[in-house]
C-alpha cells in the first residue's frame, strides 16, 4: 500500500517512505496542561490518531512509535497556580487526567509515549550546552538564546526570510539579544516560580527546546513525521528545526511535516467573547457523544479549515444511529456475521493512504451501510476509530434534543412523553411480539410479526430484535395514542 502525505516543508504531496519500516516514528506537539482542552485542541488529536491507526494497519501495530508530549512547565501554568493557590503538580496532574478522559471519549488511542517536559530538563540542558559550544547559542543576563542567523535554512518551513519576519512582526528586542529574531532556550526563574539548577543559574527552559529534546531522546536525531496544528508552524516548529538540526547536524530531524488547519464554530472564529468557545468536556456534557464529535471532525480533510456546526453533529448522529440499528438486526433480517473476520476495505485504506482523505472514507461507510455489507462496515469503522460495539450499544438509545443555546442536549428516551403507564404498555407489547416471533420461527410465517413491527414503528416505538429476544423503546416520535391500533 502506497501512502501519500502532504509535506508542509516541500509543499507537495509525496510518497511516504519510512526511514525504517520496522520502526515508523511520529511526533506530535501536545497540550500545555493548565486547563481543559477546547474543541480546536481536539482536532489534531483526531487527525494524528487516524494517521497512527493507518500506519499501524499498513506497517503493523508493533512497528509504529507515536510520541505526543505534555508541556507541564509554562507561564500559563504558573499563573494558574498563583491564581488558585494550588501546587503546580496538582494542576498539571489533574489537567492530564482530564485530557485523557476527553480524548478517550473521542476514541483516540493513547500514544506510545507521552513525555512530560519536566521529566526531560536534563536532556534540554545538555542540548543547550552543545548549541553554545558549537556557536549556535549564547548566554546573556541569565538567559540562553539561539542565534537564528547561524542556521542558514531558518524560515524554510514557513516560507519566510529572517529579514521579512523582522519587518512584518512585532519582535521583542531585549537588551541582551544579539539579534531581534534570536529566541530563548533558557530563562531565569524568580522565587516562587519553578526552576532547575543549570550552568546559567536557576531557571527553566524556553518553550521550543522542550520538543527538540524530547523527540531526540525518544525517536533519535532523524524520524519520519512531525505533526501539529497550523498555528504551531511559526515560530514553534521553525525554531524546533533550527535548534535540532544545529544540535545534531548529521540528522534530518523530521523528514515529513504535517499541519492541520484551524477550526471555527458555526462559521466564526472560536472566541469566549463571542460565546462560541467550547471545550471537549462542554460538548460531552451538552450531550454530544464522542463518536459524533469524531465523525464531524473526520468529515473535513485535515488540510482544510473546519467548521463545527450543530447541523453536522445531527447528521453524524443520524448516520451512527442507522449503523446501530443495522448492526442490531437479528438473523430474521440478515445472516449472522462474525466480527472477528472484519477488516477495513481496500477502498477505505486507499482513501486514508491518499493524504488522510477521511471524508472519502466516510463516503464508503455510507455505501457499505446502504449495501448492508456488515463486515466491510465494521472493519472500516474500526480503522476510523469508531468502535462498532460502542455504536451499537450507545446509539440505539440515544437521541438529540435542542438546548436553549442551539447545541445538543442528551435526552433519555423515557422522557419523550412516555409515562409509566405507556412504558408498561410497551413492555407488554414486547412480550407479545416475542411470542409471535418464536411461533413464526417454527411455522416460517412472519406475516403477524411484520404487521406488529409496522404498527409499532408507526407509533414511534423502536423495535430491537436479537437472539436474546425483543426490546421495545419509545423513540423521539413516540405517540402513545397510536398504540391503540395494537389492541
Amino acid at each position: 500500500m502506497t501512502i501519500r502525505l502532504t509535506n508542509t516543508k516541500t509543499r507537495r504531496k509525496e510518497v511516504f517512505e519510512p526511514i525504517n519500516r520496522d520502526r515508523v516514528q511520529i511526533y506530535v506537539c501536545g497540550p500545555t496542561v493548565y486547563d481543559r482542552a477546547h474543541i480546536g485542541n481536539a482536532r489534531p488529536v483526531v487527525v494524528f490518531d487516524t494517521l497512527f491507526r493507518l500506519m499501524r494497519h499498513v506497517y503493523g501495530a508493533d512497528s509504529v512509535v507515536y510520541a505526543r508530549n505534555f508541556t507541564d512547565v509554562d507561564d500559563k501554568i504558573n499563573a494558574r497556580a498563583a491564581e488558585t493557590g494550588r501546587p503546580i503538580r496538582d494542576i498539571t496532574d489533574e489537567t492530564i487526567r482530564w485530557y485523557h478522559e476527553d480524548m478517550d471519549a473521542l476514541g483516540a488511542l493513547r500514544p506510545t509515549h507521552e513525555p512530560r517536559a519536566t521529566e526531560y530538563i536534563g536532556a534540554m540542558i545538555t542540548m543547550i550546552e552543545g548549541l553554545i559550544e558549537s556557536g549556535h547559542a549564547y548566554a546573556a543576563a541569565g538567559h540562553v538564546l539561539f542565534r537564528v542567523r547561524s542556521y542558514q535554512d531558518y524560515g524554510a518551513l514557513s516560507g519566510r526570510s529572517v529579514d521579512d519576519m523582522i519587518a512584518g512582526a512585532r519582535v521583542e528586542v531585549a537588551p541582551y539579544k544579539e539579534d531581534p529574531m534570536d529566541f530563548v532556550l533558557w530563562k531565569p526563574s524568580d522565587e516562587g516560580v519553578p526552576g532547575w539548577d543549570s550552568p546559567w543559574g536557576y531557571g527553566r527552559p524556553g518553550w521550543h527546546i522542550e520538543c527538540s529534546a524530547m523527540s531526540y531522546e525518544l525517536l533519535g536525531e532523524s524520524f519520519d513525521i512531525h505533526g501539529g496544528g497550523l498555528d504551531l508552524q511559526f515560530p514553534h516548529h521553525e525554531n524546533e528545526i533550527a535548534q535540532s538540526c544545529c544540535a545534531h547536524p548529521h540528522g534530518s530531524f523530521a523528514r515529513v511535516w504535517m499541519h492541520n488547519e484551524m477550526l471555527q464554530v458555526e462559521g466564526k472564529k472560536m472566541s469566549k467573547s463571542l460565546g462560541n468557545f467550547f471545550t471537549v468536556r462542554d460538548l460531552l456534557e451538552q450531550g454530544y457523544p464522542g463518536e459524533v464529535i469524531r465523525m464531524v471532525y473526520l468529515g473535513t480533510h485535515y488540510g482544510k479549515p473546519m467548521d463545527w456546526t450543530h447541523e453536522k453533529a445531527v447528521q453524524a448522529e443520524g448516520t451512527l444511529r442507522k449503523i446501530a440499528l443495522f448492526l442490531n438486526e437479528d438473523m430474521l433480517t440478515k445472516p449472522m456475521v462474525d466480527w472477528r473476520y472484519a477488516r477495513p476495505t481496500d477502498d477505505v485504506v486507499e482513501a486514508l493512504s491518499n493524504d488522510l482523505n477521511t471524508s472519502l472514507a466516510l463516503t464508503y461507510i455510507h455505501k457499505y451501510l446502504k449495501e448492508r455489507n456488515e463486515l466491510a462496515l465494521v472493519g472500516s469503522l474500526t480503522l476510523l476509530g469508531l468502535n462498532p460495539e460502542i455504536i451499537r450499544e450507545k446509539f440505539l438509545s440515544f437521541s438529540f434534543g435542542i438546548a436553549d443555546n442551539g447545541f445538543a442536549k442528551k435526552t433519555s428516551l423515557s422522557s419523550w412523553g412516555s409515562s409509566e403507564v405507556n412504558l408498561q404498555r410497551i413492555e407488554e407489547l414486547g412480550i407479545r411480539l416475542d411470542t409471535l416471533r418464536l411461533s413464526a420461527m417454527e411455522t416460517k410465517d412472519f406475516s403477524k410479526v411484520d404487521a406488529m413491527k409496522t404498527a409499532l414503528l408507526a407509533a414511534g416505538v423502536e423495535v430491537r430484535m436479537s437472539k436474546a429476544g425483543v426490546e421495545l423503546m419509545p423513540g423521539p416520535g413516540f405517540d402513545a395514542s397510536k398504540l391503540e391500533a395494537l389492541d
